[in-house]
């Protein structure tokens, strides 16, 4: 693990960990409203457009030591959103912490991964073309996770770590209003969820580790409000059902929890080193590299450009210009989600050239119609636009905050 800075250090920081710090809700709603053309139409109807924001400012002291103060914008952690994709970043985290707790001689993130079926939906995986090996393993889904966000590597820790052991690490971490309780785009039903499958990991020929699948009976319910959404759905056969779309069982991740998964992820040196991620060095490395990676720097595995463009998934800064360049001098540490209409991102944003970093972290939605499931959302009119606008503009008051230490960001140049 990243061992704790001297004491004095820890002392120095430990007012500002931003744990329990109540974010000022004044700053970004006046900030956005100078804006009026980039912001208004959002603004005068926040609750249609479920827009949460939090933004997070970044001070160095003279020993390169970050502090942080906090804005929000209709901030509310039992307002429930959907929080799609962003829910992998976690399970990346606890998929490493796992290999790293079971401490199993000769078992890596690296080592071959196969997953088996002992249950209804569950499939089997031996193979994966993508990798430079044609092997599946744990270091490979991550890559693919925070690089294209895929569904398929993200069931595939899920299912190794357990859905039981996912929801004991987000209590442990006190991420409170937060629970994973689904794989991604495989229609999982109440009962299959539950269960998840056998995984056999392997160096060369030899097996090194055999989990059983597991079942896990337990719920986690939270105090959620706002799960009924819209007037109706389509529902799993394409049948327009007139009720409103209920999200009471699917997964949650609320913003608080999102920017406070990434803040202890970027910054473990400003927490008690018993509340740490337990990650290695090189775990930190791997996560780093692949989240602020672009997928046309990939080559193991590879994407086409066609489908994932220069800045693709940066939506706090590019939104979904497929014709970006991105800025060589910004790198973005992001986890973003889209579904149901909901776009979500969580991202630290770093200008290595003049000194800026802060966190961003947003939800806001466009479902005009008011029906679930129908594949009908304003992404391109609304959602993306308003991601790019929030971002660039966070980034150029930034520009222009005047900052008593610069930062030291060698910490976060990768290579790539």
């Amino acid at each position: 693990m990243i061992r704790s800075f001297t004491a004095f250090v820890f002392l120095s920081c430990l007012s500002f960990w931003c744990k329990g710090q109540k974010p000022d809700t004044l700053f970004l709603e006046k900030l956005l409203r100078s804006k009026p053309e980039l912001f208004s139409k959002i603004l005068n109807h926040p609750r249609k457009n479920e827009v949460q924001i939090l933004y997070t400012q970044i001070d160095r002291d003279k020993n390169n030591v970050p502090h942080f103060k906090s804005y929000s914008y209709h901030l509310n952690d039992l307002h429930y959103f959907f929080p799609a994709s962003t829910v992998k970043l976690p399970t990346v985290i606890f998929a490493l912490e796992k290999i790293n707790e079971l401490n199993v001689r000769g078992l890596t993130a690296r080592s071959t991964m196969l997953t088996g079926a002992a249950f209804a939906k569950q499939t089997a995986v031996e193979k994966d073309s993508s990798s430079e090996n044609g092997l599946p393993s744990l270091e490979h889904y991550i890559k693919k996770i925070l690089l294209v966000s895929d569904n398929d590597a993200y069931n595939r820790l899920y299912e190794f770590i357990g859905r039981a052991e996912i929801n004991q690490k987000l209590k442990k971490h006190n991420l409170t209003t937060s629970r994973i309780l689904n794989r991604y785009a495989v229609k999982d039903t109440e009962i299959t969820s539950r269960h998840t499958n056998p995984v056999s990991f392997y160096n060369r020929d030899s097996l090194v580790y055999y989990q059983h699948g597991k079942f896990d009976p337990l719920d986690y319910p939270l105090a959620l409000s706002n799960t009924s959404m819209g007037k109706a759905y389509m529902d799993s056969s394409d049948r327009f059902v007139a009720k409103p779309f209920n999200m009471a069982n699917k997964n949650a991740f609320s913003i608080t929890d999102q920017q406070a998964v990434m803040k202890k992820l970027l910054f473990p040196e400003v927490f008690p080193e018993n509340e740490r991620f337990d990650l290695t060095r090189q775990d930190y490395e791997l996560i780093y590299t692949f989240m602020s990676k672009y997928p046309a720097e990939s080559k193991y595995p590879q994407y086409d450009p066609k489908d994932f463009w220069n800045v693709y998934a940066k939506f706090l800064f590019y939104g979904a210009d497929k014709m970006t360049t991105p800025n060589p001098n910004i790198r973005i540490f992001n986890k973003y989600g889209d579904s149901y209409g909901f776009i979500i991102d969580n991202a630290y944003i770093v200008d290595f050239e003049n000194k800026v970093e802060f966190m961003l972290t947003a939800v806001v939605q466009s479902n005009e119609d008011g029906v679930y499931n129908d594949d009908k959302y304003e992404y391109e009119e609304v959602c993306y636009p308003f991601m790019k606008n929030l971002g660039r503009t966070i980034y150029e008051f930034e520009l222009k905050r005047k900052k008593e230490y610069l930062p030291d960001l060698s910490k976060f140049i990768m290579e790539y």
